[in-house]
């Protein structure tokens, strides 16, 4: 793009991919003088009604003055924005400042065929975020009554508007300040538009083969036999310039040759061929592709670039990209039968839905959904994960009748706040499963392309408790809580009867599920199974019946050794009609098997083929422990979540102004730390206050300071690492008056000459109370993290922190306060009272929302904060701030790539 003369640099980072309300793909970018013969033939393809709708009159042509004035605008006063599909414009959004620095007038122009996909109310959302950044609060736009068009886009955008009706025109003026209502109408079209987009990926009503081979064990050879013999229900075509017939059906030369309409494309051409291939995709009105071609992440940096230009193009056609180096989809939806991978066959119908990365883990996570006779509903192998992602995957699954529970391997996550916030969603309705390893987010796997995070190593693990997902470490521990999820019913608590037919394997069993926090009733122990097989079976059947039938069990495991009398399938047959009755989750661990044909971890159907499958488990530690997952996702789910919090007296406002102020001289990824007046001012706009403190240079100084803040007063010094620590002499206490002052000043002096005697302050005396801390950071994978603990060793030695990502409900914030495991003494620890958990709890509501609101704030933190029966009083604060980053979860839609 071109920076016109006196303009400001042009703003690259508001550039970006959207998904439209029919699934397809468009960018949205800040007009440039280049586009003057563009929106030339923008404005002359648009209909007389049109034209007369935007400018209350018809102009056939545009003027050179006017081509000027709307294509070259300083990104500041004057914005506009394009949208634009294979290079041409479909839609035009600007506003420009009025007298009132704080107003500026919006208009519109949609393309009159691309009308009705949700154009308008993208550019709105993007007009009005880049006016934020750029103090515009209001916006004011004048609409001819006829134009219900855009009078319903400004009505369902979720802001508080004001109608006036003058002089034949509508004006309307609103606020541009996100509010609950705008966010979640936001969130809605978000929501609909990319679950579509997936849905037209997993269920296309034609596919195309790009590549496919007629040499066997090729991957193109593979993907289009298998899409046949799974009998896809849709049009398949074979493409490949080399071969006259493929499959048993004609082959074309290119896609722009198939006589039919080609939904998916599965791209399976030679690394160098496929930017060529999407351009043909893309001209030939394909919606999607899937691009299983290899060699991107073994590229290097010029590999990750081709990616992107992969992406970039196809998105410019409309088109979603899944990959590269995709393993492929897989649909079992009898509608659609779709095997678009490298499985040989079709995987039995179930309500699991599957995501996956790379096409290794794919394969892992795959293979060992179909050893342990899972059912799917979907599987997406996102390969690199260059366009579709896991958050995609959610929005798609959400909606899904055929989906029951979700199970996600996520090597990266571009968007953590998207995947918190759809996840949370998603979560109450169905389970999601997430495997990740230690370094999620902190490495790439190769090919990835997203932010890494530098936030503590709990951080994650904790914004995935607060989103109610079950998260676990491995490929089998996902499938191990999985078989559950997808075939038993929620425990309604974590009462556990361990059924056994050893009395010590019972016993182990039992010992094992406390440290998980299931909570043994009874251990029943039935050496009766040894007897005839019709008296065992009757003995099974009444012993379960009645320890299911009790009150005080939620859920049965149930350990067993071989059996004379019964086999396995046996005991599992009794097993499930028992919970199908009782309606509570049984889970079977048989052990002592010695027969290496017989698979242990699976879901067991019953032999009369009537009931649900029994979640069956070599090891009875894997049991427990997926088992206690699920019983704590089942309490998280009953929990009531609690409304956002809202701190009133919150001065978002003049705060953003200090911010500016306090910048307006920092250029770059320069961090400048406030001033304790500063911080002070800046903290009291969110209703923060700090126990006032005055530096001093000499005796006199500081006996007038105290004079001022009041006696009693605390003497510390000023130096970070000693101003807490009263037993190497940097703090003195409760000083009444002034000898005691300047008595302590020379002794402190003394004390502190080794340390190279740092300055000292007076401050107000506060009662004596519980240290804590709390920080807050700006992170470059998470955003905004804040964390909690109690001052002293508990955090600086064991790192006992509580680390949570906002936004945090009233539920959030009640857990935040009580999850470090020193918090216990918050609560009359050792005969000490209480503190007031409630000031505490308020404090945290507001540094979440400050942290939230103003990315800019590098850094917060309050150490000590002393926490006594009746409030809690900031001793101490450090404030570094800076030019923001852009965040991955802004308030308007944008695709990451």
């Amino acid at each position: 793009m071109v920076d016109q003369p006196g303009a400001s640099v042009y703003p690259e980072y508001w550039e970006a991919d959207v998904v439209l309300r029919d699934g397809g793909t468009a960018h949205l970018r800040p007009i440039s003088p280049d586009d003057s013969d563009a929106l030339q033939a923008f404005h002359t393809a648009q209909s007389e009604t049109s034209i007369y709708m935007r400018f209350f009159t018809f102009k056939s042509k545009l003027t050179s003055k006017e081509l000027r004035r709307f294509t070259e605008v300083d990104h500041r006063d004057r914005v506009a924005f394009v949208i634009t599909v294979g290079g041409e414009i479909i839609g035009v959004g600007r506003y420009d400042r009025l007298d009132n620095p704080t107003e500026a007038e919006v208009a519109f122009n949609i393309s009159d065929n691309q009308q009705g996909r949700g154009i308008g109310s993208i550019l709105l959302e993007h007009l009005a975020a880049a006016a934020r950044e750029n103090g515009i609060r209001r916006f004011t736009a004048e609409v001819l009554p006829e134009n219900r068009k855009m009078l319903r886009v400004f009505a369902d955008a979720g802001y508080e508007l004001a109608r006036k009706f003058d002089d034949g025109v509508v004006s309307v003026d609103f606020n541009i300040d996100p509010t609950e209502k705008s966010l979640a109408v936001m969130e809605s079209r978000e929501h609909r538009a990319e679950a579509r987009s997936v849905r037209d990926l997993l269920a296309p009503s034609s596919i195309a083969v790009v590549g496919a081979s007629r040499r066997w064990g090729t991957i193109g050879h593979q993907l289009l036999e298998h899409i046949l013999e799974c009998g896809f229900k849709g049009a398949v075509y074979a493409v490949n310039p080399e071969a006259f017939e493929l499959g048993g059906m004609k082959s074309f030369a290119k896609i722009a040759d198939v006589p039919g309409p080609v939904q998916l494309a599965v791209i399976a051409v030679p690394y160098e061929e496929v930017p060529i291939v999407v351009d043909e995709c893309g001209a030939a009105g394909v919606k999607g592709v899937v691009v299983a071609t290899a060699g991107y992440a073994d590229d290097g940096e010029q590999g990750l670039q081709r990616q992107r230009a992969l992406v970039r193009r196809a998105r410019s056609f409309g088109m979603r990209v899944i990959g590269p180096e995709s393993l492929g989809i897989v649909n079992t939806n009898p509608d659609v039968s779709l095997n678009a991978s490298m499985a040989p066959g079709l995987p039995r119908r179930g309500g699991l839905g599957l995501f996956s990365q790379s096409a290794a883990i794919g394969v892992s996570v795959y293979a060992s959904a179909i050893r342990r006779g899972l059912g799917l509903s979907s599987f997406l192998s996102a390969g690199n994960r260059a366009d579709v992602s896991g958050n995609d995957a959610m929005q798609f699954w959400e909606d899904d009748p055929d989906t029951a529970a979700v199970g996600l391997y996520l090597e990266s996550i571009g968007n953590p706040r998207k995947f918190s916030r759809l996840a949370r969603r998603l979560s109450r309705s169905k389970p999601v499963i997430v495997a990740k390893s230690d370094v999620t987010g902190l490495r790439l796997p190769p090919g990835h392309v997203v932010r890494t995070t530098q936030a503590p190593a709990a951080a994650l693990d904790s914004m995935l408790r607060q989103a109610g997902v079950i998260a676990v470490e491995t490929i089998e521990q996902l499938m191990d809580v999985a078989q559950i999820v997808s075939s038993q019913p929620l425990p309604k608590g974590p009462a556990l009867a361990v059924y056994s037919n050893s009395a010590a394997f019972g016993k182990v069993v039992a010992d094992n599920a406390a440290p998980h926090g299931l909570v043994v009733d009874r251990i029943v122990t039935d050496g009766g199974l040894y007897s005839g097989k019709s008296v065992a079976r009757e003995r099974l059947r009444r012993s379960l019946q009645e320890n299911l039938g009790e009150k005080s069990v939620d859920a049965v495991v149930a350990a067993m050794v071989p059996s004379r009398s019964l086999t396995m399938e046996e005991i599992a047959d009794v097993l499930v009609e028992c919970a199908a009755e009782a309606g509570k989750p049984v889970v079977a661990a048989f052990t002592g098997i010695l027969e290496p044909s017989v698979q242990l971890d699976c879901l067991l159907a019953p032999a009369g083929g009537s009931g649900p499958p029994l979640p069956c488990y070599s090891s009875a530690g894997s049991a427990v422990a997926a088992l206690a997952a699920v019983v704590r996702y089942a309490k998280w789910l009953d929990r009531d979540q609690g409304m956002f919090v809202e701190p009133r007296g919150c001065d978002r406002e003049g705060t953003r102004a200090q911010i500016e102020r306090l910048l307006a001289s920092v250029r770059g990824e320069q961090l400048v730390r406030l001033d304790d007046g500063e911080s002070a001012e800046l903290l009291a706009r969110y209703g923060i206050a700090v126990v006032p403190s005055v530096v001093f240079g000499d005796d006199d100084d500081a006996v007038a300071a105290a004079e001022r803040l009041g006696w009693p007063v605390v003497l510390k010094t000023t130096d970070p690492a000693l101003r807490h620590r009263l037993d190497l002499g940097g703090v003195r206490l409760d000083i009444e008056d002034a000898d005691s002052l300047r008595r302590g000043i020379a002794q402190m002096r003394r004390a502190l000459e080794p340390y190279g005697s740092p300055a000292m302050e007076v401050q107000a005396m506060a009662p004596v109370g519980q240290a804590c801390t709390f920080r807050a950071i700006e992170d470059p994978l998470l955003g905004p993290v804040v964390s909690f603990g109690l001052a002293g060793d508990a955090v600086n030695l064991l790192d006992d922190w509580a680390h949570w990502v906002p936004p945090l409900s009233v539920t959030d914030l009640h857990d935040f306060i009580r999850a470090p495991r020193a918090s216990l003494k918050l609560f009359g620890y050792q005969g000490l009272p209480a503190v007031d958990v409630a000031a505490l709890e308020d404090l945290a509501a507001r540094l979440v929302k400050l942290k939230d609101e103003h990315p800019e704030i590098a850094l917060a933190e309050f150490n000590p904060v002393l926490a006594g029966p009746q409030g809690a009083k900031i001793l101490a604060t450090e404030v570094w701030i800076g030019n923001a980053a852009q965040r991955t979860d802004s308030a308007r839609r944008a695709m990451l790539g």
